[in-house]
């Protein structure tokens, strides 16, 4: 099943209002199951560095199909995977990315990036669950 128009906007405007809520400008992606950019959003005044760093952490999720936090974990330096971060484009491998679902089935993949790993972590869960 795919993030319908309704169900986009409906996980984008759940984590606008977090972001709102906790006072972060944050970049949020929105990438369907196939990857594809479904819908992108830049706050007012969020960083113009986090754009990629949001679309990455969606990425990362989307091609893991976990939290990219959870991805991260394979990619520290004690795993021993010299390289993996450069793999697929680049991985980001800390808080902020993670499916979105409806009735526990995955239909899309969000990113979040603007403040810190907590705060883009709370924002991309507001828009999870749909």
């Amino acid at each position: 099943m795919e993030i319908t128009y309704n169900q986009t906007f409906k996980a984008l405007t759940q984590a606008i209002d977090k972001a709102n809520e906790i006072g972060v400008n944050a970049n949020i992606t929105i990438l369907d199951t196939g990857g594809h950019q479904k819908i992108f959003f830049r706050m007012d005044n969020a960083y113009l560095g986090s754009i990629d760093i949001s679309m990455g952490k969606a990425k990362t999720a989307m091609l893991f199909r976990m939290n990219s936090e959870l991805v991260g974990e394979f990619l520290a330096p004690e795993a021993h995977t010299y390289g993996l971060t450069q793999t697929s484009g680049g991985l980001v491998g800390f808080k902020g990315g993670m499916p979105v679902k409806e009735n526990a089935e995955i239909v899309a993949y969000i990113g979040v990036s603007g403040g810190s790993p907590d705060q883009d972590f709370e924002i991309a869960t507001a828009g999870s669950i749909i």
